[in-house]
């Protein structure tokens, strides 16, 4: 029996110098979809630690969602000239 792995992931901790790049990388599968995360621990201006995080397309290729377009039903259609 194959292990599912729909809607799980795992990040390893990103041994790197670079100051900009994730602390953490890895994998996610959202729906059957591969994802890369990656996360940057912060610190808040009260000082709270947390994890600032990007999700991905593991490939490039994969389409990217249309935003909403804000509704304009509420708009009166009649000019008044």
């Amino acid at each position: 029996m194959e292990y599912d792995n729909t809607n799980s992931g795992a990040m390893f901790k990103n041994e790197t110098d670079n100051e900009k790049a994730p602390n953490y990388k890895g994998k996610l599968n959202v729906d059957g979809t591969e994802m890369q995360i990656a996360a940057w621990i912060r610190t808040s201006k009260a000082g709270v630690k947390f994890m600032s995080l990007k999700v991905q397309p593991l490939n490039p290729n994969v389409a990217k969602p249309v935003a909403k377009s804000a509704g304009f039903a509420d708009l009166d259609d009649s000019i008044p000239f």
